[in-house]
Formats: C-alpha cells, sequence, structure tokens
C-alpha cells in the first residue's frame, strides 16, 4: 500500500465515521446549547487521547464489539425518547405548542447532561473507530505518520462543514431540529447497536442512508396519526 492509497483509504473511511459524529455534535449542540455539547465533546475526546497514547497497538484489544451494543443501546433509547417528544409537540395545535416549556435535566453548574453524555459517547465510539482505521491501516503498510494524517485531514473537512452548517441549522425550527436529531439518535443507535451484536449490514456503513431514509418515513407516518387523530378529536369535541 503506497502512501497515497493510504492516505485516501484513512481519509475516506475516517470521513464516514467523523460524519456520523458531526450529525450527533451539531444537531444536539443546535437544539439543547453548546456549553454541555462541547463539554462532553471534550471529555470524550481527552479520554480516547489517553486511551491512544497508553495503549497504542493494544488498542486493538478493546472489545469494540460489546462497546457497540452499549452505546448503541443507550443512543437507540434517548433517540426513541427524544423523537416522541418532538413528534407529540410537533402534532399539537399551534396555540398550545407556545405553552408548553421543555425541562431539561441540569446540575447546579449549568451542565445539560443529556447533551454531554451524548456528546461524551458520540467521540469516544466514533473516535476509536478512528483510531482502530489508524492503526490498522497504518500497521499493516508500516506508515503510522500517513494514517494519522489522512484521519486528521477527514476530521478537519468534516468539522469545516459542521461549522459552516451550524448557523443555517439554528434557523430551523426547533421542534423539527429535535426531530431530526431524533431520527439520527435513533438510526444510529439501531445500526451500531446491531453491528455490535454482529449483524452485517448490506452495503456496510452505506446501509446507515437505507435505515435513516426507513426511519425518517416511519416517523412522518406516525406524525401523520398522530395528527388525524388529534383532528378528530376536535371535531368530535
Amino acid at each position: 500500500m503506497n502512501g497515497l492509497f493510504l492516505f485516501l483509504a484513512t481519509f475516506l473511511a475516517a470521513t464516514i465515521e467523523g460524519v456520523e459524529m458531526a450529525a450527533i455534535l451539531v444537531g444536539v449542540g443546535t437544539a439543547r446549547g453548546w456549553r454541555s455539547t462541547i463539554l462532553g465533546s471534550l471529555a470524550g475526546f481527552v479520554l480516547l487521547t489517553a486511551l491512544t497514547t497508553v495503549l497504542g497497538n493494544t488498542l486493538l484489544r478493546i472489545p469494540i464489539q460489546g462497546l457497540r451494543v452499549i452505546v448503541g443501546s443507550l443512543l437507540l433509547i434517548l433517540g426513541l425518547q427524544w423523537l416522541k417528544k418532538a413528534l407529540l409537540r410537533i402534532a399539537r395545535p399551534r396555540t398550545k405548542r407556545k405553552a408548553s416549556v421543555e425541562v431539561q435535566l441540569m446540575s447546579p453548574a449549568g451542565i445539560d447532561w443529556y447533551s454531554f453524555v451524548v456528546a461524551f459517547k458520540a467521540v469516544l465510539l466514533e473516535g476509536l473507530e478512528i483510531a482502530f482505521i489508524v492503526v490498522t491501516f497504518g500497521a499493516e503498510a508500516n506508515q503510522i505518520g500517513t494514517a494519522v494524517i489522512g484521519a486528521l485531514a477527514a476530521l478537519v473537512a468534516v468539522g469545516g462543514v459542521a461549522f459552516l452548517t451550524r448557523g443555517w441549522l439554528s434557523r430551523v425550527p426547533r421542534e423539527w431540529l429535535r426531530f431530526a436529531v431524533g431520527v439520527v439518535l435513533t438510526a444510529l443507535g439501531t445500526f451500531w447497536a446491531a453491528e455490535g451484536a454482529s449483524v452485517r449490514w448490506p452495503g456496510g456503513d452505506w446501509s446507515l442512508v437505507g435505515l435513516l431514509a426507513g426511519m425518517t418515513a416511519m416517523a412522518f407516518a406516525f406524525l401523520a396519526l398522530l395528527r388525524s387523530y388529534g383532528a378528530a378529536r376536535i371535531a368530535e369535541s
């Protein structure tokens, strides 16, 4: 494996993982606030850096499959909860929407632990995936440095796109943004949990596109049912 091919292979593989990480961080940060999301991301990055520095090549011995099941299951639960709240809020009449106030789990220091934990898990799991890619590709070609550069270039590219889109996302109605993040968390949670349980997704990571499409279609179907149910109740009254 020559240097250019190794760089491109690492760049593309790390980009896929980076997009998954960025989708969670940008969505959660925009919907619930950036302070706790950034703190969670930094905590995940610090732990990831410590693990990578201390373990090195032995990083490959970490049971990533079990970690995927745990993190995927937790994200699936959180995503379904968020999606449920978003669907119920969107389905309400506009006059009732304004009166509802969402209560966030905050610490005395003002940390939103929901955002913190989701960001922490996203950075840790996806970061470990990228570290495995770097170690595996780099060790095989005996060019760890090139693999690291390819992964860092991918993260910079994905981070740049995420930074540029954050302003556009902030203009999306909050309930619809939560709807989108709920779908993303649910899809990624399903993907990771099943992958950790040794499920072979057709097309690998690209099956996430189909999974997201299916989750989105189901969410809109539930929204239509909720709206029709609400309209029927209003007509009866």
